[in-house]
């Protein structure tokens, strides 16, 4: 069977690390980083793992791929500290392994959700993302944000969903979504890529029609007008944002 490590990078994750943490007891080992958190979180995640490092900010991939070199194991499981694994995941996963993996990276389907509503619509679900990979054959992306593992080969894909408790509720989306922005900014310009006319006009209707109607957005009633509307301003903000610091 082969062996896995789970990963997490961390910054002031008190109130949603200790929920990851239960749902991953049955791991062969947890590597956690933490961005010198100023909370409880180091203290939580010492209580489960003796693999606790504490590393300056480098970004989103930079940070995930720091997180693996300092593994044991050749498979890694990079989760977010919002996130959860239920018995039903964990149990696919490790039948996955008890063999030979097909793949070098396997996608899961994620139920993300805002407060306690899981939102099934505008794009939000299946949310298929890559997380459990071969280290030795892909690694994450040298991205500040939205960070993704490369090569990007063929993927095999997992039944049971990961849990992402992403968002309090529409306030702390909004401020994610505005700290994103700045962080692609950044590394749009650090690329030096700048937006055009179409970026900041088209893209952000464009974004609201493809959520609201073409990914049913409507059928979450008020919350998918919120979400189509955040996704335009998102949109929006993020090239203006690059073109504001050119």
């Amino acid at each position: 069977m082969n062996k896995v490590s789970i990963t997490i990078i961390t910054k002031n994750e008190e109130k949603n690390i200790e929920r990851c943490l239960k749902s991953i007891k049955w791991a062969d080992e947890i590597v956690i980083i933490d961005t010198f958190s100023t909370d409880c979180t180091v203290e939580i995640c010492r209580k489960f793992t003796d693999k606790v490092f504490q590393e300056v900010w480098l970004g989103y991939g930079l940070q995930k791929n720091l997180c693996a070199s300092k593994a044991s194991n050749r498979w890694i499981l990079n989760i977010d500290a919002d996130e959860v694994i239920s018995p039903e995941c964990a149990a696919e996963i490790q039948k996955l392994l008890f063999g030979q993996p097909k793949f070098s990276r396997y996608r899961f389907p994620r139920k993300n959700f805002i407060a306690d509503r899981w939102v099934r619509y505008a794009g939000w679900y299946p949310d298929l993302i890559a997380r459990l990979y071969d280290r030795e054959r892909v690694s994450f992306s040298e991205s500040m944000v939205h960070e993704r593992l490369i090569p990007d080969e063929k993927a095999g894909i997992l039944n049971q969903p990961i849990f992402h408790y992403s968002f309090d509720g529409m306030e702390d989306y909004i401020k994610r979504q505005n700290r994103y922005s700045s962080l692609y900014a950044e590394e749009k310009k650090r690329l030096d890529w700048k937006a055009d006319w179409t970026h900041l006009y088209i893209r952000p209707v464009w974004a609201f029609m493809k959520n609201y109607f073409f990914r049913q957005g409507f059928r979450e009633g008020f919350l998918g007008v919120f979400l189509a509307l955040s996704m335009m301003f998102y949109t929006y903000l993020k090239y203006a944002k690059t073109r504001s610091i050119h």
